[in-house]
């Protein structure tokens, strides 16, 4: 069944030179429904003509890449011999969705699904798992393998071929997240040891991003195609908060009212970010929109406690997923109303 309900978002006092128009938002939030007798489903990434890629379990009880387009969700299919599992991460205008099938042998292979075919991407040398999470317009896809040490590496798959994008230095496991129509990487990669960072791959080059102050640890999740890099970093209290990283700076933002943890995981070309931020009632996540300089809590489907942005179009269109305490998730849309 699809449900719509209306979230009210709590008034707050915007910070000054900050419009008034910011507070008392509503949003609408939609149930995107599961594929065909299926319980749960989530919502991963959205492009600008509103398809949403991600996953729902199916009337077998087996998680399967699903696309949401228009009120239908269509299961994308699996590699053969791997109806078991799948699921998609990434998707682009074109509708080319990106994610991981297991195979035959009940591994996880990086998966582009087009057009109703399942393509294998392959492996690093020596891999056997693999996954994509992200795909541009120009068909270049980002993930990760393992390599021959069984280490997973960070990828770049285009033109038929996975190019390895290493680590940084000192460096031995890495993970790409995001890909911007300039080519432009961004994940995590361990550094020096056994802390990961966020890095940035441009040019040939991984940049380690760093973390916010007093922290030792971060990951990039997402990158438009102004630069701008969204993800999470610890701090120095040990906790860990969104971040936005631009002109050179990571911009810790904060977290929800009372709320102490929060990761963002994706931005849209006017800068609006979204993520998960826990609140005052402790171990719940609740899905967040950040602009202009203020963290705005999406809410959920009724009747749920927790929820989860997973990234935004420039209309502004949001996907994520929405549960109960018992985490059986639904695949959501959120729209605001003004």
């Amino acid at each position: 069944m699809i449900v719509f309900a209306l979230v009210t978002i709590a008034a707050f006092q915007p910070a000054a030179g900050q419009s008034a128009d910011i507070a008392n938002q509503s949003f609408s939030i939609k149930d995107l429904g599961t594929l065909p007798g299926g319980k749960s489903s989530q919502a991963i990434a959205i492009n600008e003509r509103g398809q949403i890629a991600g996953g729902s379990i199916n009337s077998r009880n087996y998680p399967h890449a699903a696309l949401f387009d228009n009120g239908v969700v269509t299961d994308l299919g699996t590699l053969p011999g791997g109806e078991r599992s799948a699921a998609a991460y990434g998707i682009n205008e074109l509708g080319q969705a990106v994610g991981y099938s297991f195979d035959s042998k009940g591994y996880p292979h990086a998966t582009l699904f087009e057009n109703g075919v399942v393509t294998d991407l392959g492996l690093l040398p020596g891999g056997d798992n693999s996954a994509a999470n992200a795909i541009n317009n120009r068909g270049q896809i980002v993930g990760w393998s393992f390599n021959a040490s069984r280490a997973s590496q960070a990828f770049l798959y285009e033109n038929g071929v996975m190019t390895d994008l290493g680590t940084l230095p000192g460096g031995y496991f890495s993970s790409a997240f995001g890909i911007n129509e300039r080519g432009e990487v961004v994940g995590w990669s361990t550094a020096n040891g056994n802390n990961e960072h966020a890095f940035l791959f441009a040019k040939g080059v991984m940049t380690d991003l760093g973390t916010l102050p007093g922290g030792n640890s971060s990951a990039a999740y997402a990158i438009n195609n102004r630069g701008q890099v969204v993800g999470s970093s610890s701090t120095a209290s040990g906790n860990t908060h969104a971040f936005l990283f631009e002109h050179g700076q990571m911009i810790d933002l904060g977290t929800l009212p009372g709320g102490t943890n929060s990761a963002a995981y994706g931005i849209n070309e006017r800068g609006q970010v979204v993520g998960s931020s826990s609140t005052a009632s402790g171990w719940e996540q609740h899905a967040f929109l950040y602009e202009h300089g203020v963290m705005t809590d999406l809410g959920m489907l009724p009747g749920d406690n927790q929820s989860m942005a997973r990234s935004i179009n420039n209309r502004g269109e949001i996907a994520g997923y929405s549960a109960p305490s018992n985490s059986v998730w639904h695949a959501v849309l959120w729209t605001r109303d003004r």
